[in-house]
């Protein structure tokens, strides 16, 4: 069994960890990247996702407009520890709209409804929701309640209704996070562990499976618009 916990400002600190710590062993799962972790880039978007999330969570704080907000799901026999979360944002100019970032469920616990539970609780609040997601995900996404729209790189864009909101979304720009001294220094390790070679590989890898899942989502986008047509 498990509760739910909305927040609009940034969660304890043993709470933010472990969600932190669930970005990292589901990156595969969540990212848009959906690397594998035998890529050695891995361990680079680790950080760089890791990163971003946690800046979400510290731009809880404060008052503006379009902060995210938190869904967590909590083990209601220990209430300390974290089964799943939702990371969303709403949009500035639109009250009834908001984007879901990142959904993620321990895997000991999927397949119970925690996912449905958290996606249910933010719609409950946003019901204009959108979510973007690589092609392998639609089918779940469905079952949410979203609907295939488009395709944007290698992700589908999926709605609760029929078009996208007209808002503004506070996203955080990643270009700083990928140019930082700390990503570089990441990178470095990687090359002296793996060699500039397998770390060119790794590039190339993950270039051919960002060039597959667009053309996955482009393929789902159209059968999705023909469908809607007919």
């Amino acid at each position: 069994m498990f509760t739910l916990t909305h927040l609009n400002t940034p969660p304890p600190e043993s709470m933010k960890g472990q969600v932190l710590q669930m970005v990292v062993d589901y990156l595969s799962d969540i990212s848009s990247v959906s690397l594998p972790p035998s890529n050695p880039l891995y361990q680079l978007y680790q950080y760089v996702v890791g990163f971003e999330v946690h800046r979400y969570l510290d731009s809880m704080d404060g008052a503006q407009a379009g902060k995210p907000e938190l869904i967590m799901a909590l083990d209601a026999d220990d209430p300390a520890s974290l089964l799943g979360f939702a990371l969303y944002l709403p949009y500035v100019d639109d009250a009834d709209a908001c984007a879901l970032l990142y959904l993620a469920v321990r895997d000991s616990h999927r397949q119970h409804g925690v996912g449905r539970a958290m996606v249910d609780a933010m719609m409950a609040r946003y019901p204009h929701a959108e979510v973007a997601c690589v092609a392998g995900k639609v089918p779940y996404f469905e079952k949410l309640g979203f609907l295939p729209l488009a395709a944007r790189g290698p992700q589908v864009v999926m709605n609760t209704r029929s078009r996208v909101s007209d808002g503004v979304l506070a996203v955080q720009d990643l270009e700083p996070i990928f140019t930082s001294e700390e990503v570089r220094q990441i990178h470095t390790y990687l090359v002296k562990q793996h060699g500039a070679e397998a770390m060119s590989d790794a590039e190339k890898d993950r270039d051919r499976l960002l060039d597959e899942l667009a053309q996955q989502a482009n393929e789902l986008a159209q059968r999705s618009s023909t469908a809607r047509l007919h």
